[in-house]
């Protein structure tokens, strides 16, 4: 007899089919799911950047000066290091960092398959007045024998779900994650710019302080000798006890402000102490006079140089980029979701069968759904996402406007309060020649006590100004540092505070890339010759002219080996311990602009 042979040619053409219809099944599905993806809002064009402040541009720029540079202050500087060592809120953030990274693993494990094996036990009794149990009571297993009743069950087994990213959900949800982390950096490190110049201006509130002391303590040095002369005019019956009991007054009103102003000390001291992760201590500082401290022309750069300078508006630039991720996230979900799952193991009914051969098991299936009726949630999920891009478009528009802003005050208030302090440092001249004059005229009995009295007081009030218009300038000469971006290289040389504290990264820099547009997003304008800077913020760097700029390749706005968070730094000496002074360190002449703080 001869064997008929299998039709493999109709097992062939029903593979075809079957594959025809899973593929015409697909797009069915996708196309149904698809056709109801609501549109977009747009985001509103923003102001365009300014070519200059208020006229003012340089080729320079001092955000490109180190801390030991521009401070010039080996005890402020020690101070400093210590904070970035110990700051508590500064590992607050890198501890956020690493939540970041964390958030990054588990997006990438969730586009791998899952895996998971597990054992299970179990009985059943099924009544014999239904078909099933009547069927039964009739069977027997493969050795011979009825089955027991209730009937034991007992399995071992491997399952394997995996979700097929089709639509790159999973993808772009991971690319997110990254943005994130990226985020998370820039935050630390802009905190990193706000804690030098945090420090910074206590510490030249504490020397303002001093300074106020020592004016004190002279001004009441000086009563004390008019009050010793209008005693002496009473005893010798020239003067009244009136002008004895007003300078006796003058003399305690300072002396109870001298004890506001030692608590002020100690309150700034412990502020400082605080900032640097230490308990209340005295807090060392550079004797130099304060009054004369005056600062160069600081080198303001061109604001487009705001947008690599400036770590709040890199944070907000992330936070861009992966909210448009999550819309593309979010809008994969219309689409049909494919899934495969598989098992295999061993199961019986005794544990002396369950490795028997005849006891394997196995399964596989793959699953096409697509969402069709009732995508309400889906909807709002997609639209919550394209709500959540417009806050990060606008926060980014908002976050540059307040760094230009935060530019032009610091620089117009350092240069105003330069001013005035040399105009008020010609009223305490003239003042401190009335006291002069008006103690001699006294003593020669040729002028009253009030107007030693109000001279005087004068004199220390104008002083008092004098000082506060200074710790203002001071201040503003900090503040208009970190506007600019300053405050993270630690020295010119190139070395970042990285180098103080080593804080190492937790993903290589070329993992983050920079996210697809989707094709209903926001229509962002081109950037052109007249238009420096786009008003609406890109994911591209500023076209600036290279004429202007010395280091025009460091405006990038493109994570790099030579962007400063890139950079390779080696551990110091002695991890997590400030940097040592013992010897004096071999950086370069600053070739930007002269330490803004020297006398």
């Amino acid at each position: 007899m001869r064997r008929s042979r299998p039709n493999v040619g109709f097992k062939t053409s029903a593979s075809r089919q079957c594959l025809i219809v899973v593929a015409i099944a697909c797009v069915l599905l996708a196309a149904l799911s698809g056709c109801s993806i609501p549109k977009l809002c747009c985001a509103k064009k923003g102001p365009d950047l300014p070519y200059d402040f208020n006229g003012e541009t340089t080729a320079q720029n001092s955000a490109d000066v180190g801390i030991e540079e521009f401070f010039d202050d080996r005890v402020l500087t020690q101070l400093m290091a210590q904070g970035l060592v110990n700051n508590q809120e500064l590992k607050i953030r890198n501890q956020e960092i690493r939540i970041a990274s964390n958030e990054i693993m588990a997006r990438r494990g969730a586009i791998l398959p899952f895996v998971s094996v597990g054992a299970r036990g179990g009985m059943e009794r099924t009544s014999k007045f239904t078909p099933l149990g009547a069927a039964e009571e009739q069977l027997t297993y493969p050795v011979g024998g009825k089955f027991p009743d209730p009937l034991p069950n007992v399995g071992l087994t491997a399952n394997l779900f995996w979700r097929i990213d089709i639509w790159r959900e999973l993808r772009n949800a991971r690319d997110a994650a990254m943005q994130r982390y990226v985020e998370a950096v820039e935050v630390r490190n802009y905190f990193v710019t706000q804690l030098v110049a945090e420090i910074a201006t206590s510490y030249y509130e504490l020397a303002a302080l001093d300074k106020r002391m020592q004016y004190l303590n002279q001004t009441i040095a000086i009563q004390k000798q008019s009050l010793e002369v209008a005693q002496a005019q009473k005893d010798a019956g020239r003067g009244t006890e009136l002008g004895v009991q007003r300078f006796l007054a003058e003399v305690r009103k300072n002396e109870s402000e001298l004890l506001i102003v030692k608590q002020q000390i100690i309150e700034t001291e412990n502020k400082i102490n605080f900032l640097v992760g230490r308990y209340p201590q005295p807090v060392a500082r550079t004797e130099w006079d304060f009054i004369v401290l005056d600062s160069q022309v600081l080198a303001v750069g061109v604001p487009a140089q705001l947008l690599a300078n400036r770590r709040d508006i890199r944070a907000a630039e992330r936070e861009l980029a992966a909210s448009g991720l999550d819309v593309l996230v979010a809008r994969a979900r219309f689409f049909p979701r494919f899934d495969i799952t598989a098992g295999i193991g061993y199961e019986a009914f005794n544990p002396r069968y369950l490795f028997d051969p005849g006891s394997f098991i196995a399964n596989a299936a793959g699953e096409l759904v697509a969402p069709l009726i009732n995508k309400s949630a889906i909807k709002a999920d997609y639209l919550n996402a394209n709500a959540r891009q417009l806050q990060a478009v606008y926060d980014y528009q908002r976050t540059v406007l307040n760094a230009y802003t935060e530019v032009i005050n610091a620089i117009t208030k350092v240069e105003n309060y330069r001013q005035s302090v040399q105009i008020k440092q010609g009223q305490v001249a003239a003042l401190d020649e009335s006291v002069n004059v008006a103690t001699d005229l006294f003593q020669n009995a040729r002028a009253e006590y009030v107007d030693v009295l109000f001279s005087q007081r004068d004199l220390l009030e104008a002083r008092t100004d004098l000082i506060e218009t200074k710790r203002q300038q001071l201040s503003a000469i900090v503040k208009a540092y970190q506007a600019l971006g300053g405050g993270f290289l630690w020295s010119s040389s190139g070395s970042t505070w990285l180098d103080v504290y080593c804080e190492p990264l937790l993903i290589e820099p070329d993992e983050v890339i920079m996210p697809p547009m989707p094709e209903d997003a926001v229509d962002l304008p081109e950037p052109t010759a007249a238009s420096p800077v786009p008003a609406v913020p890109t994911m591209a760097p500023p076209a600036i002219d290279p004429q202007e700029l010395s280091q025009p390749d460091q405006v990038s706005l493109q994570p790099a080996h030579v962007d400063p968070i890139w950079a390779n730094n080696p551990a110091p000496a002695t991890p997590n311990r400030p940097v040592s002074y013992d010897q004096p360190a071999a950086y370069p002449p600053p070739v930007l602009i002269e330490n803004p703080l020297r006398p």
